[in-house]
């Protein structure tokens, strides 16, 4: 669980953001040396148990953050100029970690196979949302949990028009990113319990952080 987080852990990360760019260039140069864990990626991370799924594995280094009650770790990632960072970072990790050939519209895995996602960065480049997210569901256990971080759409209306204008150029050169979708309200309209959320600004961007519980 994730009872731990407060608004003042939240607040400390401002402009430090996790994989702030889909496509993290820099994480091939060297293999990803010059990234480290950090504050966020484990509270993604802290108090998961048994086995997690993680969508969209990004650089790889919040592999070096699970804690040792997980058991082992199945990675969803479909960018082919990721995958050799995410292989290194995978060794370099406590908990065994191996690759199933999907994406978050479709994952090659039985229904309750996991006791908890981790999606960081990913659902806003999902083609179908509420399918993605009716995919995270059905691989979860039930009481499973859903673990995210995502930008958002703001909830400034003058900034949510102007995300929603540069969507359809700001998709194509950002790896599919719909800046403007309101992902936490779609989390809750799948289905899902939402146990913890907390909201901040990143370069003001609107972003979440949270936990989200399969209950059936």
């Amino acid at each position: 669980m994730i009872s731990s987080w407060r608004a003042a852990d939240v607040r400390q990360w401002h402009g430090r953001g996790m994989e702030q760019f889909h496509h993290p260039r820099p994480a091939c140069f060297g293999h990803g040396s010059s990234l480290r864990p950090t504050e966020e990626r484990r509270l993604l991370t802290e108090g998961l148990s048994g086995t997690v799924l993680e969508i969209g594995a990004g650089d790889g280094v919040k592999f070096a953050c699970y804690p040792n009650t997980v058991q082992e770790i199945a990675v969803a990632e479909t960018d082919s100029f990721l995958l050799d960072t995410v292989r290194l970072n995978c060794e370099r990790g406590p908990v065994p970690v191996y690759r199933v050939a999907g994406d978050v519209t479709r994952l090659p895995v039985p229904d309750g196979a996991f006791d908890a996602v981790v999606c960081s960065l990913i659902l806003c480049t999902a083609p179908d949302l509420g399918q993605s997210l009716a995919e995270v569901k059905r691989v979860l256990k039930p009481g499973g949990e859903l673990r995210f971080y995502e930008h958002v759409r703001s909830a400034n209306p003058l900034a949510a028009v102007a995300e929603s204008l540069v969507t359809p150029l700001w998709s194509q050169v950002c790896g599919g990113c719909h800046p403007a979708r309101d992902t936490l309200t779609a989390i809750e309209t799948a289905g899902f319990v939402v146990d913890h959320v907390f909201r901040f600004s990143v370069l003001a961007v609107s972003h979440v952080i949270g936990a989200a519980r399969k209950t059936a």
